[in-house]
Formats: C-alpha cells, structure tokens, sequence
C-alpha cells in the first residue's frame, strides 16, 4: 500500500468516525468559526483546568479535510498544556507550508498532502485556528 493511500484511509477514518464529536458543557470554552469559501463551520470547545485541555470537543459541517482534522485535533490536544497545544498549532501550520514536522498524535500527518492544494488548505486549517483564539479565550479567564 502506497503512503497516499494509507493517509487518504486515516482520513476518510477520521471523517466516517469522528473522534470527540459532540458538546460540553456551558463552562466550556466555545469558539465558532466557518470558512465562507467553501462553508465549512465547526464550533470547538474545550475544557481548561489549570493551564491544561482536559476535554475537547467539536460540531460542524464541511468537507472530509475540515471534519478530519477537527477529529485529530481534538483528539491531540487533550491533556496537553495550553501552551503544547499552541505549539501544536504551529507545527500544524508548517506542515501546511510543506515543512516536514513530526507529530505526537501521527494521525495528523495525513494531512501533509493537503499543502499541494492550496484552496484545501483552510479547510485544513479550520480547526486549528478556533483552537488558537479558544487558547486565547482560555488565557484571558485566567
């Protein structure tokens, strides 16, 4: 099996049997966002003790690309520190430059093939950016 092929299944995976679908509760960090270029929308929320992502959640609709990297956010992110997660975020963005970066959570990189097309990338990205200002949001309670 070619690398193409084994990403496109992880997610495909990933869009099929989303990870952490669904809501938490009102204390949640909650940020909504859409990408008016193609309507992808996604709502996040996360769950913040002391400094660290105990719970993350999401909703929304879009294309394979945006649903799945919201399922493999979500689901790297937890249990990291707010800062961990933001440096996550940047690696995230490298590798949507085309900078070979490793993750953690290996899922994510599937979705290094995406840079090659660059209208899929803020679909991409989607997710990753409500991560960056739900951080923010997180910070300024603190």
């Amino acid at each position: 099996m070619q690398l193409d092929d084994l990403y496109r299944r992880v997610i495909m995976d990933h869009y099929k049997n989303p990870r952490n679908r669904g809501t938490l509760d009102e204390e949640a960090v909650t940020i909504d966002l859409n990408n008016p270029t193609c309507g992808d929308k996604i709502q996040l929320q996360m769950q913040v003790e002391d400094g660290v992502v105990k719970a993350a959640k999401f909703v929304g609709e879009g294309c394979s690309i945006s649903l799945s990297s919201a399922s493999m956010m979500t689901d790297a992110v937890k249990g990291k520190t707010l800062d961990e997660a933001l440096a996550m975020a940047e690696k995230f963005s490298g590798l949507m430059k085309g900078e070979a970066v490793e993750f953690e959570y290996e899922d994510i990189e599937a979705l290094s093939g995406v840079n090659k097309f660059p209208a899929r990338i803020k679909c991409a990205t989607l997710a990753w950016n409500a991560l960056r200002k739900g951080i923010e949001q997180a910070n300024a309670k603190q």
